[in-house]
């Protein structure tokens, strides 16, 4: 039995993978894998996202959802009518990225590229993937984490799509068949993909989901201020824009 890696990874996505009806207003797929030391996460970023919570809402139950604050939906609608509110509320959620110990590895992929220069044959969800855990592979070694257990956190999203998922992700940790020259070995570490629903109120995935959004932004619309992009720009380990 191998043992726990001192990390843990949290993965969200931003656009949909699809090649058949790419939606031209945004027509590009972002991965990104948080990684962060358990011991950081458990001591200082958690107890941070529960502050920042209870300090807003007065309980700690609402889940930081990216498009539904950017929207002012559900829970976050009081930040149209209260602005002192608004402006502690991003300031405080700004602080908090900004502050969290965390390491990002992201892929943007540009859709219609991608299915110009290789058809169908590609699939987007697959070539971030990849590049994410070659990513994650080599900080894993840089920390000597062979021969543990790595678990990359997913927000389920559904029977389908997580079976889907794990098939892709098992297929790489799996090293295709076997490692070739000039490949990562990723057998040096036991890769498991876990799934969890967003009821679970994961703060890593909650994390990871204010990230992907803008990581992609910056490749879609580069002459844009993206203050969120700004923020996370640091703690980018690797980034990769596709094809």
């Amino acid at each position: 039995m191998s043992d726990f890696s001192e990390f843990v990874v949290y993965a969200d996505e931003s656009g949909d993978h699809g090649l058949v009806a790419i939606d031209p207003q945004y027509p590009v797929f972002a991965l990104v894998f948080c990684a962060m030391r358990k011991a950081d996460y458990i001591a200082g970023v958690v107890p941070a996202v529960q502050r920042f919570k209870f300090g807003v809402w007065g309980h700690d139950a609402v889940v930081l959802h990216e498009h539904d604050i950017r929207k002012s939906k559900g829970p976050f609608a009081v930040l149209l009518t209260d602005r002192d509110l608004r402006e502690r509320f991003y300031d405080d959620l700004n602080r908090l990225v900004e502050a969290a110990p965390m390491t990002i590895f992201a892929a943007v992929i540009d859709k219609p590229g991608l299915r110009t220069r290789y058809a169908e044959t590609r699939n987007p969800y697959r070539v971030a993937l990849h590049f994410c855990m070659e990513q994650l592979h080599a900080m894993l070694s840089g920390e000597k984490q062979h021969g543990s257990t790595v678990h990359v956190i997913f927000e389920s999203r559904g029977r389908k799509e997580d079976r889907e998922l794990e098939l892709e992700f098992r297929r790489i940790a799996a090293n295709d068949g076997g490692p070739g020259p000039g490949r990562l070995d990723f057998g040096l570490f036991d890769f498991q993909p876990v799934f969890v629903p967003k009821a679970a109120n994961s703060v890593g995935l909650q994390l990871a989901d204010l990230t992907a959004r803008p990581i992609a932004l910056s490749h879609l619309r580069p002459d844009q201020p993206n203050r969120a992009f700004e923020i996370v720009r640091p703690k980018i380990g690797g980034l990769a824009q596709l094809p």
